[in-house]
């Protein structure tokens, strides 16, 4: 069969497309409008689209989560694994860092592709709306090509490809018009764009099932490992309830967040061991070493102090959460004060790591933060977390960098910040406090890792 014949039996399938044509344009979209509906109402809808999409992702991944928990395989292959590290300190703690780490990388790997999907989805949007408004040129060429045909079409083809298909054959064929030459090879341009985007957007979609897949995994494994921990704290302490009841009691007392910090830098047992240890760590290495030290503080995973003074780990700290910057230290907040601290979108259910070694001295609902986590870091340094729905550790524990200690909800909680409020994405609040000041935790961020919190 001859390339002309070929094309002439494309043609052929044509006869009914301006019928259809609608049809095609419109795939993909929630529902035919009688009207053209003005350009902020379709952006809303766009807008709400993409969010229904993220929940439906969402609620796929808590199906497969459920899944995973209940397989017997799984479930016995993960108990025998804890079970074998359960008794040694040091491989608990460095399977939680490690698999925190993981969990946290996959959970900014979904965000980066929904991110890219979502941008995808926004040009799709634009070139469709773009052809819709080129029906009459599209009709033409699609005449023209019934005109060349010698049989009623066999089948009826509505893809976008199709027409793409149409609009080549149509160039090669002669079968338009010269004046209309230019705009049908821009046509045929934008179709061959909005072909190349349907492919990328599955291929985005295939990659968020499968790293999703894997986020599952390690979400049901941090589970796990942050229970055995529990375990193994519950039993080394016996006044966990004690401490739970004097912390409530600080709670009720305080009026605002340095209120509470100010009594709880009074409490003599956390204070001055803290205190103590980075002294110690001060008085005993010169500028030289302890700048070496820091390099290596976060490399044992049985410490049981920080390894380096707080102040000498300007840029190591990691961020606690994948996400990214809503407002930054020092801008203006709902009333036009400056915040004191950073705020961070996140992944509903994202997991929070602390961002440094230090003493919990405070774990629980405080006003209007929600649950709030305060980390004394030593020689005056508060490290203050809020905004999570769930918190996975107890007062007066020690944590290490990078270790699990929250879990962020579904939706926004009750926070420090309003801010992002009005998209329902959870938003964890991040404060560094010295000798009862907020600063500026910037600083203290890896390099990468800041620039993503500065978005």
């Amino acid at each position: 069969m001859t390339r002309r014949s070929r094309l002439i039996r494309i043609a052929r399938t044509l006869r009914l497309w301006p019928v259809l044509l609608c049809a095609c344009l419109s795939a993909g979209h929630a529902a035919a409008q009688t009207a053209p509906a003005p350009e902020s109402d379709q952006s809303a809808r766009d807008t709400e689209q993409k969010r229904e999409e993220k929940r439906a992702r969402e609620a796929e991944l808590k199906a497969i989560e459920e899944r995973l928990a209940g397989s017997a395989e799984a479930r016995a292959k993960l108990e025998t694994e804890i079970a074998g590290i359960r008794a040694d300190r040091t491989k608990l703690n460095q399977a939680l860092l490690e698999t925190t780490a993981r969990t946290q990388a996959a959970e900014g790997r979904i965000a980066g592709l929904e991110q890219r999907l979502s941008l995808l989805q926004t040009s799709e949007t634009a070139i469709r709306r773009s052809l819709e408004s080129r029906r009459g040129l599209i009709g033409e060429v699609l005449a023209a090509l019934q005109r060349i045909g010698r049989r009623p079409p066999p089948a009826v083809l509505v893809r976008p490809e199709d027409i793409l298909e149409a609009v080549r054959a149509s160039m090669l064929l002669g079968a338009v018009v010269p004046d209309l030459r230019q705009e049908i090879t821009i046509l045929g341009t934008d179709l061959a764009e909005l072909v190349r985007l349907r492919e990328a957007i599955a291929e985005e979609r295939k990659s968020i099932a499968g790293e999703m897949e894997g986020l599952a995994g390690e979400r049901r494994r941090l589970a796990s490992l942050i229970e055995a921990r529990r375990t193994r704290e519950t039993s080394a302490a016996q006044d966990i309830e004690a401490q739970r009841a004097a912390g409530g009691e600080l709670a009720a007392q305080a009026r605002t967040l340095r209120d509470l910090v100010e009594r709880i830098e009074k409490d003599i047992s956390t204070a001055n061991r803290a205190a103590d240890a980075a002294r110690r760590a001060l008085e005993a290495e010169t500028q030289e070493q302890r700048q070496r030290m820091a390099q290596l503080a976060f490399r044992d995973p049985a410490r049981l102090a920080p390894k380096a003074a707080f102040q000498e780990l300007r840029g190591m700290l990691p961020l606690p959460v994948a996400g990214s910057q809503l407002r930054g230290f020092g801008a203006a907040d709902e009333v036009g004060a400056a915040t004191r601290g950073i705020s961070l979108s996140t992944r509903a259910n994202a997991v929070v790591s602390s961002p440094s070694d230090g003493w919990v001295v405070y774990a629980g609902p405080f006003r209007s933060f929600g649950q709030l986590l305060i980390l004394n870091a030593g020689n005056g340094y508060y490290v203050l977390l809020a905004g999570m729905q769930r918190i996975d550790v107890s007062l007066n524990q020690f944590v290490l960098a990078g270790e699990p200690v929250a879990v962020m909800g579904e939706t926004a909680e009750a926070a420090a910040t309003n801010v992002g409020a009005g998209t329902g994405e959870p938003v964890l609040y991040i404060e560094f406090r010295k000798d009862g000041v907020s600063i500026d935790p910037t600083p203290w961020w890896t390099k990468s890792q800041g620039e993503k919190a500065r978005g």
